[in-house]
């Protein structure tokens, strides 16, 4: 019975305090609705201009007024409530009945004065913010004199902010309220703490909690006692949900995926942060043995890898059969790419690199054995760098437009040669004849079977003679093309049918001289020199009694005979092998013989019979060689596209090094009067220099390049073969792989 009646007892003081609650709630909705309307009323008076500085971004004093006032009436309404919660219950409850019918008084004048729209402001919990651009980073703003949007959509203009350092400094000295002043980005003002916005950040840093009258060892509420219980409090099994997966959210996952591919969402992009980096192999070094060393340097770091050393390149990366074979008759220093890319159709097909030992082994000599050097950089003009050259228009004459073409032969023509007196132009080619043309006509005059593929041509430069040394396979010719001055003619002749030499000496001679009859003799050819092996070039000296001539070949000293025309003699000049001769030429005024082999140019002194300088190309394979009519310049042709001048006073290694043509140089040529240089290469060009050279030894010569002539075609891989200068005017003849040969003038 004791027990029912305590039952009792506790049931209806839960209903009273259920009524309590209640009655409380709907009291402080009746304040809510009146302190709204109040509000709405004192906004309507209170309206923000739009011409202020912070556009509405200031809160009026009327609604801080107000709502101070409400909070001292509820206040004092909490306190009477607090009061009167000690008294009996029907006290209590009379005081509620009161209090609910004030309010309901109250809010029935409020609405009878005017009905105002409770949504019409925006009285969330949070504080009144009426920058609307949303959780986004206010540097976005930084460049534009606006700051945001109000409610309206119109912009909310920064505030004029003239501050400079010295002013900061001065707020900062002066100002007491400086420490707690804090730069709003929302709004662009600064604001000033409160001593429990301070106090609450101070709670903060210090790791505890912001509401001072929060208890964090409250009691706690044990839902389930510590005693263990026989049975469990729930045993309702797991829900189906739990273990299959949801339809709603395989759903949606779905449709996300469709707009991810369709482009209608953009997913965020993670940068990835490995490209830049690298792992530091020099990153341990002690620095206080680097220290020592002022002018220290690391070494280089290795180059990395591109898409050409992947296992499968792209296809623009493989090689062709032309880069292929290109690539293996390059050196390896020449290299672009030490291997060949090759493609693998998965990576455990790539077999193991043949040259990685070799490679780590060069990285290594590199590391210790590299002198590394550093070079203090110097601010220079650029405009200073470059030479100042004069204008091609400045340098004329010289040879500009194609003027004559001679037709004729059927196959390549090999070489060209111009008479002395300039009138007549000899041409010899691969289809076996030596045609003889006037130079200003292009007639050809003459045409000579010479029954093999004619490799060198060459006429005598002594305007007393008419006669044409011509290379055929192992023979070398004498010809008399009966041409221009009778007396001419018959002194050529004369000098032709001269006699022997009385003392021929003992032994058989590699060389032998012989006299032509019968048809060769009518058609001009009067002496034959036969040679040991195939002759490749013939070249005169410049008073025409002397001819020398080059047979190419590794295995013999037998490469370079002199002949004398006058007594019918040869010598070989050399008693050793010194390489594989290419070209020959005699100095146009002094004693001296120009022999170019692969490499080297050697200069010797036929009186003193010695070595007299010994001259470095730089080139890989040297293609032919002129001297300047003044006889102390050189210019020299390589296979490998450069043409090198040399300058004979100042020293054994080019003075300028010209890389015009992009194929062989097959041939170069001075001119013998005007400051002009020539050469001939296999990419269809002629490229014509001028070249001034002083008298004075302290000025260096003038190296400028004036014209490209093209013309000729390209016929298996062959441009322009020769080239020869006319020997008065400036003009330039060519022979190409086309079968013509062509004037420049």
């Amino acid at each position: 019975m004791e027990q029912r009646s305590e039952m009792k007892k506790v049931r209806e003081k839960t209903k009273r305090k259920t009524k309590e609650v209640e009655e409380e709630e709907q009291d402080e909705l009746f304040d809510i609705n009146n302190k709204a309307t109040e509000k709405d009323e004192d906004d309507d008076d209170l309206s923000d201009s739009e011409d202020s500085q912070f556009s509405g971004l200031e809160d009026s004093g009327s609604d801080s007024e107000d709502e101070e006032s409400d909070v001292e009436e509820k206040s004092s309404d909490d306190v009477e409530e607090a009061d009167g919660s000690n008294d009996d219950p029907d006290k209590q409850r009379q005081q509620t009945k009161v209090k609910n019918n004030k309010n309901k008084k109250g809010a029935t004048e409020g609405k009878q004065e005017k009905k105002g729209d409770e949504y019409e402001h925006d009285t969330s919990d949070e504080e009144d913010i009426r920058n609307t651009v949303g959780n986004i980073p206010m540097e976005w703003y930084k460049d534009f004199p606006h700051i945001g949007y109000d409610l309206d959509g119109k912009k909310i203009f920064k505030p004029i902010r003239n501050k400079d350092e010295l002013d900061e400094f001065l707020d900062k000295m002066e100002n007491p309220d400086y420490w707690r002043t804090v730069h709003d980005k929302q709004t662009g003002r600064d604001i000033v703490l409160s001593d429990e916005q301070v106090d609450l950040v101070n709670r903060l840093q210090r790791g505890q909690f912001g509401d001072i009258n929060f208890n964090e060892y409250q009691p706690t509420v044990e839902f389930f006692s510590s005693d263990v219980m026989i049975h469990p409090v729930t045993n309702r099994p797991a829900d189906k949900r739990s273990f299959i997966p949801s339809l709603i959210e395989k759903e949606k996952v779905s449709k996300l995926v469709h707009a991810i591919k369709m482009g209608w969402i953009k997913p965020r992009r993670v940068q990835d942060d490995s490209k830049e980096r690298y792992y530091d192999l020099w990153a341990n070094e002690d620095s206080s043995i680097l220290a020592k060393h002022r002018m220290h340097l690391p070494a280089p770091k290795l180059r990395l890898p591109g898409h050409e050393e992947s296992y499968n390149p792209p296809p623009e990366y493989l090689f062709t059969e032309e880069e292929k074979a290109l690539w293996e008759q390059q050196d390896p220093e020449d290299r672009k790419l030490p291997f060949i890319p090759k493609k693998f159709s998965s990576l455990r097909q790539v077999p193991a690199y043949s040259r990685f030992i070799h490679e780590k082994f060069e990285r290594c000599l590199d590391l210790y054995l590299c002198p590394r050097q550093r070079k203090m950089r110097v601010n220079v003009n650029p405009e200073d760098l470059i030479p100042k050259l004069p204008k091609p228009k400045d340098l004329q004459p010289f040879p500009t437009t194609q003027s004559l073409v001679y037709r004729g032969h059927s196959s390549l023509v090999r070489s060209v040669s111009v008479s002395p007196s300039g009138q007549w132009l000899a041409s010899g080619s691969d289809d076996g004849s030596v045609r003889f043309w006037e130079v200003c006509s292009s007639r050809c005059m003459k045409i000579v079977q010479v029954g093999g593929a004619v490799k060198s041509v060459a006429w005598n430069p002594n305007p007393a003679l008419c006669l044409l040394a011509v290379a055929v396979d192992s023979t070398v010719l004498i010809l008399s093309p009966s041409l221009g001055d009778k007396l001419v003619i018959s002194s050529s002749e004369r000098l032709l049918a001269g006699s022997q030499e009385e003392n021929p000496s003992e032994g058989p001679q590699p060389v032998v001289w012989s006299e032509t009859e019968g048809e060769e003799l009518k058609e001009g050819i009067h002496l034959k020199i036969q040679h040991p092996k195939a002759v490749h070039q013939v070249t005169w000296h410049a008073k025409g009694d002397y001819l020398a001539s080059v047979m190419p070949d590794h295995s013999s000293h037998l490469q370079v005979f002199i002949h004398q025309l006058s007594r019918r003699r040869s010598q070989n000049p050399f008693r050793k092998n010194k390489g594989l001769v290419q070209c020959v030429a005699f100095h146009p005024i002094r004693p001296f013989f120009f022999v170019a082999t692969q490499r080297y140019v050697r200069i010797y002194n036929l009186v003193k019979q010695e070595m007299a300088k010994k001259l470095q190309a730089n080139s890989k394979w040297i293609s032919n060689i002129a001297v300047h009519p003044g006889g102390d310049h050189v210019i020299c042709g390589s296979y490998d596209c450069k043409l090198s001048w040399f300058d004979l006073d100042l020293s054994t290694k080019p003075y300028k090094v010209l890389r015009h043509h992009k194929k062989a140089v097959r041939s170069v040529a001075f001119h013998k009067g005007y400051p002009l240089f020539a050469s001939a290469s296999d990419d269809g060009t002629v490229i014509v220099c001028h070249g001034t050279v002083y008298n004075d030894l302290l000025q260096n010569p003038l190296i400028v390049p004036v014209k490209v002539l093209r013309g000729h075609v390209i016929t298996h891989d062959l441009g322009v073969l020769d080239v020869t200068f006319h020997p008065t005017q400036p003009w330039i003849f060519s022979s190409g792989a086309d079968a013509t040969v062509r004037l420049f003038t």
